[in-house]
């Protein structure tokens, strides 16, 4: 028998019976997982005493029954990541009953999905195996075809977090309205669906803090949390509060024409995808969106010394690791501590020149810069020698002729 604990799920049982694997998780201790275990084990040895009902539905009632449930219990933001795929699911399946779904034809769409990325066909995993759990756990149906697919391996990509003079840029070129809607992203660390539904019942001016609420806690609770108020958030807030519309009690508004009534309404925003677009093409910085905000507040917090306890309060996280990966930003602490390395005697001592090529030697030698030729030269090389052999003629990189040879043809073209 094979039971272990898994970070944020429980005991967990896990055993191959004639070469398909079994597994289940959130059991509270070890005892009750081998427990069940065992149980599971005679079930699948003497399969005369287990009952012989099939329990099953047919697909598309099953997805209907899932969205209802995520529409009732989550945020609307995981109600449109999954009916977005449902979409997709239920095109493939819709004439089939849930028993009739096999592992393997899951791990054909899974493939087909992995032509777009890694990271997409792991989503559509993730989701598939949340629907037939939700069926499962409510007696609809007996088996989840997604059990035994592993996921596929993702090479993970640093997050982007912008320089705080790009925010600075970014915010400086909008409009009033958006300045105040951008900063109060970045001073209360906030999720963007959390300010576009802030009321102004949750700002209070007294105590000077705003209550911000999220439906991302397990269990799909609407659950808050208070975030005090600097200074700068508290003046923009309460000029908008003194400017306000009486009849609209949300913070952050707009008029938009509604498809479902056929006429002009009010309401909080939604998703405000082209505010970021087009600010940052006018700043003329790396395109970035709301949620990078949340990192670059993080870290600074992280910088001045905030400990990680509070930062994770703040950002409203269940757990630890999740706000830990936040603070991947090189901050103050990082490079003061490289400064001391920097200074310690076996890296500052000098070291004997070899065959006539510097091995130490100074700090300027190891931020030293190439000399660049000028652009005719330097085409003329890349034409002779290539990327590799112009980057060895100029001691630098491949990639570095090509950032030079780039640099060049953007100056023409403004």
């Amino acid at each position: 028998m094979s039971e272990y604990f898994l970070e944020g799920k429980g005991w967990r049982y896990d055993f191959t019976l004639k070469g398909i694997r079994y597994t289940k998780t959130w059991f509270k201790t070890r005892r009750e997982a081998k427990k069940a275990e065992a149980k599971r084990r005679e079930e699948l040895e003497n399969p005369k005493l287990t009952k012989t009902t099939q329990i099953d539905m047919d697909f598309l009632t099953l997805a209907n029954k899932r969205l209802d449930y995520v529409k009732r219990y989550n945020s609307k933001e995981h109600f449109r990541h999954v009916i977005y795929r449902s979409r997709r699911w239920i095109k493939e399946w819709k004439d089939l009953s849930c028993s009739e779904i096999t592992s393997g034809m899951v791990e054909t769409y899974i493939m087909k999905r992995a032509d777009v990325s890694a990271n997409t066909a792991n989503k559509e995993l993730r989701y598939l195996r949340a629907i037939f759990n939700y069926g499962i756990k409510r007696n609809f149906i007996s088996h989840n075809p997604t059990d035994g697919i592993d996921f596929l391996p993702v090479e993970k990509n640093k997050r982007y977090v912008p320089p705080k003079e790009d925010v600075y840029k970014v915010i400086s070129i909008a409009d009033p309205d958006s300045q105040d809607y951008l900063w109060s992203i970045l001073l209360t660390a906030a999720r963007m669906n959390e300010i576009n539904s802030l009321t102004w019942d949750d700002v209070n001016f007294e105590q000077r803090y705003v209550t911000l609420w999220t439906r991302k806690k397990k269990g799909g609770n609407r659950e808050s949390r208070d975030v005090p108020m600097v200074s700068k958030l508290y003046e923009i807030l309460l000029y908008r509060f003194k400017n306000r519309d009486p009849e609209k009690h949300w913070v952050f508004w707009h008029t938009y024409w509604s498809r479902k009534s056929n006429q002009m309404v009010s309401g909080p925003y939604a998703d405000r995808k082209r505010l970021m677009t087009s600010l940052c093409e006018k700043a003329n910085v790396k395109y970035f969106r709301y949620h990078p905000f949340r990192y670059l507040t993080a870290s600074i917090l992280d910088d001045l010394g905030v400990p990680l306890g509070v930062i994770q309060r703040i950002l409203g996280h269940e757990n630890r690791k999740t706000t830990e990966g936040y603070l991947q930003s090189i901050g103050e602490a990082e490079r003061d501590a490289m400064e001391k390395l920097e200074n310690v005697d076996i890296v500052s001592m000098p070291l004997p020149e070899n065959g006539g090529r510097p091995t130490n030697m100074h700090q300027g030698f190891w931020l030293r810069k190439a000399e660049r030729p000028d652009y005719p030269t330097l085409c003329e090389d890349i034409k002779k020698l290539g990327y590799v052999g112009t980057g060895k003629k100029y001691n630098v990189s491949d990639n570095a002729i090509r950032k030079w040879k780039k640099y060049y043809e953007s100056q023409f073209e403004n």
